[in-house]
């Protein structure tokens, strides 16, 4: 079956139906999205965050209880061994690893993570994602499986990472805001799917289907850097998993880079 007939499955765990999420639509008038359960399982943590009295106290809160619930910081012994990390898979190794290369293993489990909440097929892994049949499909599988990655409870922990993001923005960051304009530097459109028959990208207001989930900067002049077309986007606040200033330890500082869940975009395209 063509990926390219399908935007995602019929399925997602945020309540509002996947062809809906994925359009143009949504992101003209958005509504509040919450991964099911979440709230409700991490109580604890919201019910700190609600004393806290500043962003930044908020992201140290937020990390203490990920470290705590998740046991990232955890060392296991033998008996006359010396201490010895153990590696437990942490969003904060994924958010390393997408930095470093979207197409990692680590960018997989992330890919995977939005498709399994937000019902969203990835369109690039390495390669276009176009049949479930194909050899990039089976490769974007494997990797979104690694077992090396694919560990201590990972998506559950992104899920707090989405509802911590979705909470600061509306309490600290963004408070009443709708929308984001952020930009994107592109090459190629390789990873792109341009929309209504386009074979080429071409000045102006255009519609592509974006990855499910991909990089934005808030800054143009950065997005130059990454690419000679700039796309600019209306982004909804509930479309936004993780930001540069959300927390004050990550390896993604430097680039005001923001993660963004896909589906159909208008965006504007120019060039460097």
């Amino acid at each position: 079956m063509s990926l390219a007939a399908l935007r995602g499955h019929s399925a997602n765990l945020v309540g509002v139906p996947t062809g809906l999420l994925a359009s143009t639509a949504f992101n003209d008038a958005p509504q509040p999205l919450h991964i099911r359960g979440v709230h409700e399982n991490h109580a604890r943590l919201f019910d700190r965050l609600n004393a806290v009295g500043s962003h930044t106290e908020a992201g140290d809160c937020f990390q203490a209880y990920m470290d705590e619930t998740f046991n990232l910081s955890a060392q296991h012994t033998m008996p006359g061994d010396a201490p010895v990390r153990r590696f437990r898979a942490s969003y904060l190794r994924l958010l390393k690893g997408w930095g470093y290369d979207a197409n990692s293993r680590e960018g997989a489990v992330l890919k995977g993570w939005a498709e399994s909440r937000f019902g969203l097929f990835p369109t690039f892994h390495k390669a276009a994602l176009a049949r479930f049949s194909s050899a990039a499909w089976s490769h974007y599988v494997e990797d979104k499986l690694s077992s090396r990655f694919h560990n201590n409870d990972i998506h559950s922990q992104l899920d707090v990472l989405y509802e911590f993001c979705q909470w600061s923005i509306k309490r600290w960051f963004r408070p009443g805001r709708h929308h984001l304009t952020l930009y994107r530097g592109v090459n190629d459109f390789r990873e792109i799917n341009l929309l209504r028959g386009q074979s080429r990208p071409r000045s102006g207001p255009t519609l592509v289907r974006l990855n499910n989930i991909v990089s934005f900067t808030a800054h143009r002049s950065i997005a130059c850097e990454f690419g000679d077309s700039i796309l600019e986007a209306r982004v909804p606040m509930e479309k936004i998993l993780f930001f540069n200033d959300l927390l004050p330890r990550h390896a993604l500082k430097g680039e005001a880079e923001y993660l963004v869940i896909g589906g159909d975009y208008r965006v504007s395209v120019s060039y460097f």
